[in-house]
Formats: structure tokens, sequence, C-alpha cells
């Protein structure tokens, strides 16, 4: 059944971020008294918003150096993207695979909207997406729960059942479930295939499986 819209995270789907934001947070981390391997901070906020890790940054190490920590890791974060980020391999082209399909297309990322302005500007992904665009930071809770992904497919005039979500993270991939949308998981990314899978996720390794994935 073709999809009534296809739902796509930003960092790590869109945008080959993550790999440039997890060095840095796991370094700033570090050097601010929170040893942090690079996988640690996958497992623990990849695919969350940047709210609900300063909240456990304060709690850990106090709320002056929680700001501390987010003023270095963002502006060596931009520092990073201005010379460095692209988009995931193969995502332009299967953009242009749902367009000339008549598939509507939206995103959906515990991002900021500052930030996907800047990601997918920089990439030029920017256009593609014009008035559908949507931030945790416009629902109550963000990933895991199902509250961005109902309210971008509310906004788009689109059943969840008929909604397929493109993810990276588990945390992403149980917001799908729970919107009771059908979730592909990117596993080219950070997370571990199997990691995707065990959160309810169809894996896929490389953009151009998904139009088959989809019927197209």
């Amino acid at each position: 059944m073709t999809p009534e819209l296809v739902l796509f995270d930003c960092d790590g789907v869109l945008v080959d971020s993550e790999r440039l934001t997890v060095a840095v947070e796991s370094r700033v981390l570090s050097e601010l008294g929170w040893a942090m391997e690079p996988h640690e901070v996958v497992r623990r906020w990849m695919g969350r918003s940047s709210a609900a890790q300063l909240a456990e940054v304060a709690e850990r190490l106090g709320h002056e150096a929680a700001r501390e920590y987010d003023d270095l890791s963002t502006a060596e974060v931009h520092a990073a993207f201005e010379t460095e980020l692209t988009e995931v391999d193969g995502v332009g082209r299967l953009i242009d695979h749902l367009a000339l399909a008549g598939v509507p297309h939206c995103v959906a990322s515990s991002g900021t909207h500052d930030r996907m302005e800047r990601t997918l500007g920089i990439t030029g992904l920017r256009p593609r997406f014009d008035g559908r665009i949507f931030s945790a930071t416009e629902v109550a809770r963000g990933k895991p729960a199902p509250d961005l992904f109902l309210h971008a497919a509310d906004r788009m005039g689109a059943d969840p059942a008929r909604c397929v979500v493109l993810e990276d993270s588990p945390y992403g991939v149980e917001a799908g479930v729970s919107a009771g949308m059908r979730v592909l998981g990117y596993g080219g990314g950070l997370v571990a295939a199997d990691v995707l899978a065990d959160a309810g996720a169809e894996v896929f390794g490389h953009m151009s499986e998904v139009p088959a994935l989809l019927g197209l």
C-alpha cells in the first residue's frame, strides 16, 4: 500500500550530522568532568531532544556546567557543520523518487527549527521540505513519545496507520511504533541494525532500498 506520508528524521537520516555531533559532545563532556565515550552519547541521547540531554547534564554536573557544555558543544558542532556536513548518501535521490511518485513527505525531528535551518541549509535540502518541517519543540513530549509524529501527520492530513517513518535511533523507532506507524530503520548510521530491529523497525542499509520497501 502506497503510504499517505513519509516522515524523515533529520539528524542521521537526511544529514550525516550525528558522527560530527557525537564526537564533539563526548569530548566536551569529558573535559567538563563527565567521562563519556562516543558510543555512550549515542546510547543515552541520540534521537532525543537537546533539552532532555541538558537536563541530564545539569543533574550530573550542575546547571552552570550544563550551560558551559551547551555553549561550547554548540559552537564546535556548528563549526564542524560548516566544513564537513553532507547529506546522507542517496537521500536526495530518494526524495526525488517520492516527489515523482506523488508521495507527500516531511521532516519530524527532535532538533530545533534553528538547528534544522542550519543543517538542511548547508546541505541544500531545506527547499525540498519548505513548510513541512516539524520539531519536538512543538509538542509536549519528545521521542520516544509518539507526540511529534502524530502532530506532523495531523498537520499533513495523513492517517497515522498509513504513514511511514524513517529513523536511525531506537528512541525514534519507539516513537514511530507508538504512533501506530510503519518504521524503517536506517542501519547505515551509528546504531547497530539489531538495536533498531529490537525497537520495532524494519532495517535497511542504504537509501536506495527504500522505494522498493514502499512499493514504489
